[in-house]
């Protein structure tokens, strides 16, 4: 059973070069400014920030059913966690990356601590409603509990230069 597409009744242009915008802004990661021109070369005025709004409005749609099409990740995971700013306050993104280099999950907290991985651990498991057969993770503690926790069959990995 799919789900219904989204109404485009009440916009400009055709369902066909929207879907289309908002296609290549997910599935190829450009900006709304490549897209208008990409749009431009082919007869279709449209401004960047029209290309914004159906971004907002049909894109989580359209980025739930490119990750469903993706498929199943590998069977190694590459997980680790980056310290960055927002707004001036430490946060941590966690990110978990399959064999082939897909970019599976993004999850942004405030702490780094055993709650934390068991969090990421859990809606990666939830997600994807697998565990990979390897998983690989920097030197970080928590992250050997979370993983016993939370996925105790997996062979867990920590060597040096792996991830």
């Amino acid at each position: 059973m799919t789900s219904p597409l989204p109404s485009y009744r009440g916009y400009r242009f055709p369902s066909e070069i929207i879907s289309h915008a908002v296609r290549l802004y997910h599935r190829f990661d450009l900006s709304v400014r490549d897209i208008e021109d990409l749009l431009a070369e082919r007869g279709v005025t449209v401004t960047y920030e029209a290309i914004r709004q159906w971004c907002r409005t049909f894109g989580l749609d359209y980025a739930h059913r490119l990750q469903r099409r993706r498929g199943r990740m590998g069977d190694t995971w590459y997980l680790n966690e980056v310290f960055i700013k927002i707004e001036g306050r430490p946060q941590y993104l966690w990110r978990a990356v399959d064999e082939n280099g897909d970019t599976s999950n993004i999850f942004l907290q405030s702490r780094r601590d055993r709650r934390a991985a068991l969090r990421f651990f859990r809606k990666l498991s939830k997600e994807h409603g697998c565990v990979p057969r390897r998983l690989i993770t920097d030197k970080l503690r928590s992250s050997p509990a979370a993983c016993r926790t939370v996925m105790p069959s997996v062979g867990h990995s920590t060597a040096p230069y792996a991830n």
